[in-house]
């Protein structure tokens, strides 16, 4: 059984992207990710926080506009217009969840295409869908990457994805279509989960479930993906994966903390860079 370690992956990653940024600067370009926060929610300004640091360690122009709980849809509106219309901007990412008040679709679909960083915008899953190039959700994207660095072809494999959501579930499902596998969504309304899961070679959970996949839904051999980052009331950090079950019976699996979870960043900043050079180095 081999770990696939996240941590070096998206540090490998990392350094890919400063490199890359670094030439872009001399040209006297600075790709610069704005992310936008409203309200107080503690995991948000952690992950926004990260997000920063990170984006500066890369050598990128770093805005935050933190807003009050209190702001109204409209003003929310007002504020992506201006990045939309700002030309050092190249990446835009209203971090989730928003406060009840706000209509999230309404939202994501007001950011520039070109600028969608985080892949949510209608036309970027379109193209997604379609095979055509564009911008992913860092979180598949990360975990299509991890397959790169571990030589795993995916082409022809029975691949599982349980969860359906738009952030991981659908877009994972999609690169594992275009990249070949042959796909099953899994979810709640899944009749003998158990069943379905053991045909697979390949699995991605991302259910935000605790240890919700058990040995006997796995094959012998299998590849695990766990998106799923749950904290339990001891305090510790586990994944949707019941990872001292499951791990004896992988070929690989990603552990949690460690696994997909930094990859979510690095791709971020790959997106950003990608933003930056589609729109200033054209022509």
């Amino acid at each position: 059984m081999q770990i696939i370690d996240g941590k070096e992956i998206s540090n490998r990653v990392k350094q890919r992207v400063a490199d890359e940024v670094l030439e872009l600067k001399n040209k006297g370009i600075t790709p610069t990710l704005a992310v936008v926060l409203v309200g107080e929610d503690k995991a948000s300004q952690t992950y926004v926080a990260s997000k920063e640091r990170s984006t500066i360690a890369a050598h990128m122009g770093s805005v935050a506009h933190k807003l009050p709980e209190t702001t109204t849809q409209s003003e929310l509106l007002a504020l992506i217009k201006l990045l939309n219309n700002d030309d050092s901007i190249d990446g835009i990412l209203v971090q989730l969840p928003l406060p009840k008040h706000i209509d999230t679709n309404a939202i994501l679909e007001a950011i520039d295409p070109n600028k969608d960083v985080d892949g949510f915008h209608a036309i970027n899953v379109g193209r997604l869908n379609s095979g055509l190039d564009g911008f992913v959700p860092c979180t598949p994207l990360g975990i299509m990457e991890l397959f790169k660095a571990y030589n795993i072809d995916v082409s022809g494999k029975n691949a599982v994805v349980i969860g359906r959501s738009n952030i991981v579930g659908k877009p994972m499902a999609a690169l594992l279509l275009n990249a070949g596998a042959t796909v099953t969504i899994a979810h709640s309304k899944t009749k003998d989960l158990a069943s379905v899961c053991k045909n697979a070679q390949i699995i991605v959970v991302a259910v935000g479930k605790p240890n919700f996949l058990k040995a006997d839904m796995v094959s012998d051999g299998a590849i695990v993906i766990d998106v799923g980052i749950n904290r339990l009331d001891s305090g510790k950090l586990v994944g949707d994966c019941d990872y001292e079950s499951v791990a004896p019976k992988c070929s690989m699996i990603t552990p949690v903390p460690g696994g997909v979870g930094p990859m979510t960043i690095a791709m971020l900043l790959s997106n950003t860079l990608k933003s930056a050079k589609n729109r200033k180095l054209k022509g």
